[in-house]
């Protein structure tokens, strides 16, 4: 592939504006609430294009892409009933008692309603968890330069991987390291544009190509096109996994246990300048969020409908001529999707069977190259770039407030100065860059970086909100109880996962690692799995141990747990901007979207 100049200068200028923004940010630097909370200061609409901005990294744009040609129109169901819920429910439930506390992290409510020892758990699973993802996103950058040849004949072909991971790195380091969380609220939402308008032709003129949705559902078997047929059994849908097994794992557990407790996402909205805005922050992203499946999805949808024989878009033709490719019955389709290639050493991967394994991460990548002309596909790669961007910085600042907060000032300079954290914020962000770096060299053994999150979510937020559920909304939770459910749920988790494997894996990263025990269709129905064991364990363990220890009073209890925290008072808002009334309407598009596509 061969960029023209208008191409680069696209990127170039992409890139001059994000480092702008930290370099202007700079100044207004003056203290640690500055740096980790953006002083609590910005309007509710840029915090809510930053909440779903920070969620719409690699994982969101490669990784539902990649869902999507993997396994078909079910992906919706990561946003339509693994997301949108569990947003509604943050904004009207949840954001009162974060912001209300005054808490500056996730970890820190816990402190404040269990104990130092359940925060601690916390803190560290956390930060280890923002790395991880912080990698994914950095992998899957360098992963797309190094399969588009960008600089081919610039860096020798075995080192471009290398220093993409490095470059990316560089780049990010230095505009968070400046400007901290207002910095990356700002690029977040020239991210958010940048990814609609790079993607929007796109899906145009990829739907005008395979003849439009009917010429996809004409391509592809129908459990890729319908999202709830096939769901009655595990093997007759592509997700491998049943309804229980999906409404728990994704629609409660791993849903609910992210958008609730994921610093991530919390952060940005504890950035917003009133609590009426804050509840609103999750509501006002949930609108943009629930559309993103026809951005981010139906690209992989297309790319495995397209054959290679299948002209560009500068030939005029009909959407019945666009058509080339028979149903698929029976086998994964792949169509232009490419076999994957282990970017450490070049050479094909194969599966347990000596098939080839197709590397559905490449899935709008390579559909960006079969439709895109010069100048758009500057505009397309730039879109690409600035969601690994949005990924790597939005999990880079949710470990520096965590480690900064968390665990330096808990546990090891309690008296410093508020210069001194600032100072420590900054270098923690060096920190939390590093470990990604090596986070991005794991994450080469999975051909789908969902698959990859869901695992780590699985380990990390499952567990994580039972503890929440608990102590939000019953007052005889204990510390000693929610500390305790924290351990038995992780190591659920982990017995789980070692336990179990996908089919046609080898034991190991993917599971297996202990004894096989028993085979998931799919990766992603381990992950639901992992998650519903992690947090059942918890939930039991901690009604169990609270019911043996002796609970806190009421008193101290206010403001962190619902039956004893006053609610919001909303008497002076008109009925249509009552956080309650969006959430009504959040709802019923939700409702609308699910009966179209079931």
């Amino acid at each position: 592939m061969t960029l023209s100049i208008i191409d680069w200068l696209i990127m170039l200028v992409y890139f001059m504006f994000v480092l702008g923004i930290g370099f202007a940010l700079k100044r207004y630097m003056r203290t640690s609430n500055d740096f980790f909370l953006a002083g609590r200061s910005i309007p509710a609409w840029v915090c809510g294009l930053a909440f779903i901005s920070a969620n719409l990294g690699a994982q969101e744009v490669i990784g539902m892409g990649a869902s999507g040609a993997k396994y078909g129109i079910n992906t919706s169901h990561f946003y339509w009933i693994g997301a949108i819920p569990a947003m509604v429910f943050v904004g009207i439930f949840m954001m009162p008692f974060y912001y209300g506390s005054k808490a500056r992290s996730v970890p820190e409510y816990l402190r404040l309603r269990f104990d130092e020892k359940t925060r601690a758990i916390n803190a560290f699973s956390f930060a280890i968890m923002t790395v991880l993802s912080s990698g994914i996103s950095m992998y899957a950058m360098a992963l797309l330069i190094q399969t588009l040849g960008l600089f081919h004949g610039i860096i020798p072909d075995p080192y471009i991987f290398h220093v993409s991971v490095f470059l990316s790195a560089i780049i990010v380091l230095a505009y968070i390291f400046l400007g901290g969380l207002t910095s990356a609220i700002y690029n977040e939402v020239l991210q958010f544009f940048l990814i609609v308008a790079g993607f929007a032709p796109l899906v145009w003129i990829g739907l005008r190509n395979v003849g439009g949705w009917q010429g996809i559902k004409h391509t592809l078997p129908a459990t890729m096109t319908h999202s709830w047929r096939g769901m009655a059994h595990a093997n007759t849908n592509t997700l491998g996994v049943e309804w229980i097994g999906l409404s728990m794992g994704l629609g409660f557990v791993l849903s609910f246990g992210y958008w609730c407790t994921d610093f991530l996402v919390i952060q940005r909205a504890m950035a917003a300048d009133s609590e009426v805005s804050a509840r609103r922050v999750p509501l006002i992203a949930a609108i943009p969020k629930m559309f993103f499946p026809f951005l981010v999805i139906l690209p992989g949808l297309i790319a495995v409908s397209v054959s290679s024989k299948v002209v560009s878009s500068g030939q005029n033709l009909s959407a019945s001529q666009a058509v080339v490719t028979a149903p698929v019955e029976g086998a994964q389709p792949h169509g232009i999707v490419p076999q994957k290639i282990n970017p450490l050493n070049g050479k094909p991967v194969l599966d347990n069977h000596g098939q080839p394994v197709y590397n559905y991460d490449l899935a709008i990548p390579v559909l960006l190259l079969h439709y895109f002309p010069t100048g758009i596909l500057g505009l397309g790669l730039t879109a690409l770039l600035a969601s690994f961007m949005s990924g790597m910085a939005g999990n880079v600042t949710a470990f520096n407030t965590v480690w900064t907060y968390d665990i330096y000032q808990a546990y090891i300079n309690k008296k410093a100065t508020d210069a001194h954290y600032l100072w420590m914020g900054r270098m923690a962000t060096i920190g939390g860059i590093l470990l990604s770096i090596a986070a991005a060299y794991a994450a080469t053994n999975f051909n789908n970086i969902m698959d990859a999150l869901q695992l780590v979510f699985s380990f990390v937020n499952a567990p994580l909100f039972a503890t929440f559920l608990l102590g939000m909304f019953w007052k005889r939770t204990t510390g000693h109880a929610a500390f305790a459910g924290l351990i038995a749920g992780t190591l659920a988790a982990l017995l789980h996962h070692g336990l179990s494997i996908p089919a046609n894996t080898a034991a190991g990263i993917h599971g297996g690692w202990i004894a096989i025990v028993h085979h998931y269709p799919s990766d992603m129905a381990q992950n639901f799995w992992t998650a519903i064991f992690a947090f059942s364990v918890n939930l039991v363990i901690t009604v169990a141990v609270s019911l043996v220890t002796r609970p806190r009073e009421d008193h101290e209890l206010v403001g962190l747990v619902y039956s004893l925290t006053p609610k919001p008072v909303e008497t002076h808002l008109e009925w249509y901007q009552k956080p309650s009334t969006l959430a009504f309407g959040v709802l019923a598009m939700l409702v609308v979207l699910n009966l179209v596509f079931a």
